[in-house]
């Protein structure tokens, strides 16, 4: 493997507070403070002028549909969409087809991420047998066959005390719960959220406490407990401030927010574009501006995309009966830059680190650094590019995206797995 040189860039690690125009240096798959001079005269020199190094992005929450949805989307072509977006590591969701609940499924999936993956891909297990809510799966079978986390996103347990043992036995097993917070009983044929939007479209509301009740639950859940509790894709002003109160306690609890939901509202549904269906839904701007500010001042930990592929023509029905679920692996990163760093002036490292460091450490993976010695997982990005996505010209196997035929701003240039430059220039290398 030949050692690369990345000169002239903007490098930012918020790991190590660096944020300076300089050199990167990779050999043997590492990060190094330098190369010898005859290591240099071998590398692989990369000219990043006007570009930004980081740490390879990190997704804690996608979607890649294998085993059994391999006409949504696949490990391998799931793995590529990624890495044209900058990420280098992502964690996979269970509800698969079977879903992942037993050591056998958790093997399988680990065969193909070896076999077909250009990036670095983590199963979790399911919290329930069969994601079905009644009883709990086998959680220290799931933590040996090498899941990092349980959940059955997709999904929520609705039986507290059902969690409670989950939460015990996750704390035993060092794992972190991620938690779909949704009160069924509250979103029966809900397929937006409720308000006068609903009201005016015709279409069944799915009311913020659905949401809030559940995140409350899981705070006290975790005080009772002292299990890492993680809670996915929040959406309502209401959770952002439960979030915000139980962390000034030193409640155990982390959540992320959706690049979708800091970008978007209620009021693109007026079409009746299924592309901009979701689960949870787009809310209201008010919504919007308290997930932003969650984010600002560390009540929500991260962004991560729930990168959910659907195929055109399940997507193409009556909005009722459509799947939830957008793609957002290749678009996160200039969706956030815009929302994030130019309209609401976040510094660009915090961004950075919402996408790298902070994600690594929920789920402690070995990622989102470029200390000396860490795997060179790198992204080089142009802040400035702009570009027109095309979702069907992209390199998910689906092209559910409400960002199709946009103009976006900020594009990933190259990324790089392990000293292997796997992306560039728009194509695959690896």
């Amino acid at each position: 493997m030949p050692s690369i040189w990345i000169s002239n860039a903007r490098v930012i690690d918020p790991a190590s507070k660096r944020d300076a125009v300089g050199d990167l240096f990779i050999k043997d798959g590492v990060i190094v403070a330098s190369l010898s001079a005859t290591d240099k005269k071998k590398a692989k020199k990369i000219d990043a002028q006007g570009l930004v190094a980081c740490p390879g992005l990190v997704d804690i929450h996608v979607h890649f549909r294998e085993p059994g949805q391999g006409h949504k989307e696949t490990i391998e072509t799931g793995s590529r969409a990624a890495a044209a977006g900058g990420f280098t590591s992502v964690v996979c969701m269970p509800n698969t087809a079977p879903v992942a609940d037993t050591a056998g499924t958790i093997q399988q999936i680990k065969d193909s991420i070896l076999r077909t993956a250009c990036i670095k891909v983590y199963p979790t297990g399911c919290i329930t047998v069969g994601m079905k809510g009644q009883a709990l799966a086998p959680i220290g079978s799931l933590k040996r066959a090498g899941v990092i986390a349980i959940t059955d996103d997709g999904d929520c347990v609705q039986s507290n005390e059902l969690m409670r043992r989950a939460c015990e036995y996750a704390k035993m097993f060092d794992l972190p719960i991620m938690d779909h917070c949704q009160d069924h009983s509250m979103t029966v044929g809900a397929v937006m959220n409720e308000g006068v939007v609903s009201t005016r479209l015709g279409l069944r509301g799915w009311p913020h406490a659905a949401e809030d009740i559940i995140v409350a639950r899981n705070v006290i859940l975790s005080t009772y407990t002292g299990a890492h509790i993680h809670m996915q894709h929040i959406s309502s002003k209401n959770s952002v401030e439960i979030l915000r109160r139980a962390k000034t306690r030193g409640v155990n609890v982390t959540a992320e927010a959706t690049p979708h939901h800091i970008a978007l509202t209620e009021e693109a549904l007026g079409t009746y574009d299924t592309h901009f269906k979701m689960n949870p839904p787009l809310r209201t701007e008010e919504d919007r501006i308290a997930i932003i500010e969650g984010l600002r001042d560390g009540t929500l930990d991260i962004i991560a995309t729930d990168h959910a592929p659907h195929t055109d023509y399940e997507k193409d029905k009556e909005f009722d009966y459509a799947p939830n679920g957008i793609l957002g692996l290749e678009t996160a990163l200039a969706v956030s830059l815009e929302i994030l760093v130019r309209q609401n002036k976040f510094k660009l490292p915090t961004v950075v680190d919402l996408l790298t460091r902070r994600p690594s450490k929920i789920v402690k993976l070995d990622a989102g650094t470029l200390a000396d010695g860490a795997p060179a997982d790198v992204c080089l990005f142009d802040p400035d590019e702009k570009w027109v996505y095309d979702a069907k010209a992209g390199f998910s196997k689906s092209s559910n995206s409400p960002w199709h035929g946009q103009t976006l701003r900020g594009r990933v240039k190259t990324t790089i797995v392990d000293g292997r430059v796997v992306f560039s220039g728009g194509k695959f290398t690896a």
